[in-house]
C-alpha cells in the first residue's frame, strides 16, 4: 500500500493486486489488533534493533524514516500516540484505522485495486544491450485467470510465510527465483520457543512480568533482555521470548560437523535483586514464616502456580520447616530463582510467527532504489526481502521505508521519457 500510494502520488498509473478479499489483512493482526506502526526512538534505535543487513536500509530509512510514517498517517486521518518503549500506535487502538487511512490515500491518488486476484507469474523480455548480458526486463504480470497485465515496473510486496492464513504463502520467493534471484534460508521469526522441560505445560497461561531472560547457543550468550514471559503448552512465549527468538542462529540448528547446537534459556525471576539481596529477602520471608513448611513459605516471593514447580526443581522436601533449611540450601534456592534453566528444542511454526526470517538476498537488490540487479523494472519491498528486526514497530518501519523507496524509484526511472509518461506500476 505504501509503494502504490507513493508511485501514484508521483503521477504513475498504479494497479495494486491483492489476492485477499480486502487490503491489509495481515496488518489488521499486528500488535494484537492495535498495530504498532513504528518506533519513535529515532535512527540510532532503529538500526540497533535490526537483526540482519542493517546497512542495506541506510538509503530507505533516510528517504522515509519513523517521523515520515507518523506524518503520513496523521495527514491521512489516523492520529497516533506514543507509549512505553517509544512504540507508536493509532490513538484509537484499532489497526483498522491504519488500513482505512491507506485505503483513503490509494483512492485519492487514483490507484486501481484488484481484490481477490492472484498473480501466477511475472512477464519479462531479454533487455537489449543490458549488462550483464541477458538481463531481464519486466513487462508485466500474468493473473491466475490467464490475463496479462502490462507494466513498466512491478513491485513485489508479497510478505513472507508467517501467518499463512492472511495470504503469506511465499509467492514472492517463487517469483523472485524465476527472475534469477537467490532466496536465503527461511525460518519463523519473532516466534514462541518450544521447551524440553515438561513442567512448562503445568504453568500454561501463567504470565510473568519484569523478568530477565538470557539465551545461549553452545554456551555463547546471544540475547539478554527484560520484560514479560508467558508459559504455553509447549514452552514459552510473550514479548520477551519473541525478541529472544530473533537472535537464534539461522539454518537447521546444526553446527560444525553436523552437531546439533545446544540452546539454553535462563530466566531470572527477580532481576531487581542481586544474589545477596535475594538471600536477605529469603531470610526475612523465612523468619516471618518460622515453623511453616517450605512449600507454604514462598507466597510473598513467587506466584502461587509457580511455587510447586520451584519447590520440586529445588530438590528441597516440601514438608521441611523453613527454620531447618541451611544457609547452603537457601542460597542454592536463591540461585534457582536467579537462573531458572530451560532447554530450547526449537521454535513454533509460521502459524505463530510474527515475521519470516530470510528472504530475497539483498546482495541482488540495489539499496538505493530497491530495484533488482537481475531484472530491470522489478522492485522489492517489505518482508519478502532478507530483512528483520526486533519487536517494537521496527519491522513495520522496514515495510514503510522500503515500500516508499520502491514506489518512488519505480517512477523516477521513467521520468526521462519524452512523452511525459511515468509508466505503469503493478
Amino acid at each position: 500500500m505504501m509503494a502504490a500510494a507513493t508511485a501514484a502520488a508521483l503521477g504513475a498509473r498504479v494497479t495494486l493486486i491483492e489476492k485477499n478479499e480486502k487490503l491489509g489483512k495481515k496488518l489488521f493482526l499486528t500488535g494484537k489488533g492495535r498495530c504498532n506502526v513504528t518506533n519513535a526512538a529515532g535512527r540510532e534505535a532503529f538500526f540497533a534493533n535490526l537483526c540482519v543487513n542493517g546497512k542495506f536500509l541506510y538509503s530507505a530509512f533516510s528517504d522515509f524514516d519513523c517521523q515520515a510514517i507518523e506524518d503520513f498517517l496523521t495527514r491521512a486521518g489516523c492520529p497516533l500516540k506514543t507509549e512505553r518503549g517509544d512504540r507508536v500506535f493509532p490513538r484509537s487502538d484499532h489497526s483498522s484505522d491504519v488500513i482505512a487511512a491507506f485505503s483513503r490515500e490509494l483512492a485519492a491518488r487514483g490507484v486501481e485495486v484488484f481484490l481477490k486476484t492472484r498473480v501466477s507469474k511475472l512477464l519479462w523480455k531479454e533487455s537489449a544491450g543490458a549488462e550483464p548480458a541477458g538481463q531481464k526486463q519486466i513487462t508485466g504480470v500474468v493473473l491466475s485467470d490467464g490475463r496479462n497485465l502490462e507494466a513498466s515496473a512491478v513491485i513485489l510486496c508479497t510478505g513472507g510465510l508467517s501467518y499463512p492464513s492472511t495470504g503469506s504463502t511465499g509467492d514472492g520467493y517463487a517469483f523472485a527465483a524465476e527472475a534469477g534471484h537467490s532466496v536465503t534460508a527461511l525460518s519463523p521469526g519473532l516466534v514462541p520457543l518450544r521447551i524440553r522441560e515438561s513442567w512448562c505445560a503445568e504453568l500454561m497461561g501463567l504470565s510473568l512480568r519484569n523478568v530477565e531472560a538470557c539465551l545461549r547457543e553452545d554456551g555463547r550468550e546471544v540475547f539478554r533482555g527484560f520484560g514479560e514471559l508467558l508459559f504455553t503448552h509447549f514452552g514459552v512465549s510473550g514479548p520477551l521470548i519473541l525478541s529472544a527468538s530473533s537472535r537464534l542462529g539461522r539454518g537447521d540448528g546444526t553446527g560444525k560437523k553436523g552437531r546439533k547446537t545446544e540452546k539454553t534459556l535462563s530466566i531470572d525471576l527477580k532481576p531487581a535483586l542481586d544474589m545477596e539481596q535475594l538471600d536477605r529477602r529469603l531470610l526475612r520471608d523465612f523468619g516471618e514464616n518460622s515453623g511453616r513448611q517450605f512449600k507454604n513459605a514462598l507466597g510473598d516471593l513467587l506466584p502461587a502456580r509457580l511455587i510447586p514447580v520451584m519447590v520440586r526443581l529445588s530438590g528441597i522436601d516440601p514438608q521441611t520447616r523453613v527454620n531447618e533449611i541451611t544457609r547452603q540450601t537457601r542460597r542454592a534456592f536463591a540461585d534457582l530463582v536467579k537462573h531458572l534453566p530451560l532447554t530450547v528444542e526449537g521454535t513454533a511454526g509460521y502459524e505463530e510467527a510474527v515475521i519470516t526470517r530470510g528472504g530475497v538476498s539483498v546482495r541482488e537488490v540495489n539499496p538505493s532504489t530497491m530495484e533488482s540487479k537481475k531484472a530491470k523494472g522489478l522492485y522489492f519491498a517489505g518482508e519478502v526481502l532478507d530483512l528483520d528486526a526486533m519487536t517494537g514497530g521496527f519491522n513495520l518501519q522496514i515495510a514503510w521505508s522500503t515500500g516508499h523507496l520502491a514506489g518512488q524509484s519505480s517512477v523516477s526511472r521513467f521520468s526521462g521519457k519524452q512523452n511525459g509518461s511515468k509508466g505503469e506500476i503493478k
